[in-house]
């Protein structure tokens, strides 16, 4: 954490100033926001390398802010929200935030999960996230069913040679199935190899996660033929994917 950049995005002075203690005591830069506005004008002027975001602001809604943030950077982001705000969470992790933490909270969890965070993001920067099959490099692409996906950037270019619309999150649940094909993932499996939270039988999550995901792979959404349901147990990538080196990706035909 030691020289890292953290906006914190709090309208609460209080937890504010409890936020810039704590992450300053462990090296971090801390620069602080309460608006949008200031959110983006900070993302754009200087590197950040993770954003803490109250989903309760007053002046703004905190999930209009993540989805804001996302369309921009894939800069990590967690959030913090009340004990009783599980809608608004499972809204935020669906728009790309990648953990977040309930008030109140220890300070010791709040390192915890900021170390946890910062060190998933530095390894897939770095192109060391789950183990390509086969042999292949870490560099190696994905195609499936007429799309391809580039790990390296967080990007799938779908059946019309555009590039689909993944967050940070959509693409980390899509690289867990491209490196498990035709394999039965439970729930628990998915939300560890996404780096979320534990979960409760009862949390949608990974299957609003899931659902989200569908609409913008499947070629009928409503009755999906990549992603299947497994019921009782979890989700299976029923497609066959080839992991491909970049010189050898067949190009698109006319």
């Amino acid at each position: 954490m030691k020289d890292q950049t953290v906006l914190v995005v709090e309208d609460d002075p209080k937890i504010s100033n409890l936020l810039r203690n704590v992450l300053e005591d462990e090296g971090a830069r801390v620069v602080e926001a309460e608006t949008a506005t200031e959110v983006m004008r900070i993302l754009a002027e200087m590197p950040v390398g993770l954003v803490t975001l109250d989903l309760q602001l007053g002046a703004d809604n905190g999930v209009d802010i993540a989805r804001q943030i996302r369309a921009a950077s894939n800069v990590p982001i967690i959030m913090v929200t009340g004990k009783d705000d599980v809608i608004d969470r499972v809204v935020g992790l669906e728009v790309g935030a990648d953990d977040y933490i309930t008030k109140p909270f220890h300070v010791r969890e709040f390192i915890a999960r900021v170390r946890s965070v910062l060190r998933r993001s530095a390894t897939a920067a770095m192109g060391a996230g789950a183990p390509i099959r086969d042999g292949q490099s870490e560099r190696a692409q994905f195609c499936f069913d007429g799309m391809t996906a580039f790990p390296d950037r967080l990007e799938l270019i779908d059946r019309e040679d555009a590039s689909c619309d993944l967050t940070s999150g959509d693409f980390k649940l899509l690289s867990v199935f491209l490196n498990s094909p035709k394999r039965v993932l439970s729930r628990d499996q998915l939300m560890d190899r996404t780096g979320g939270t534990e979960w409760s039988p009862l949390d949608r999550t990974i299957d609003n996660q899931v659902a989200r995901l569908r609409k913008k792979i499947e070629r009928d959404p409503s009755n999906p033929k990549l992603i299947k349901t497994v019921r009782g147990v979890g989700y299976t990538f029923a497609c066959d994917v080839e992991a491909v080196q970049p010189s050898t990706v067949p190009a698109k035909s006319a």
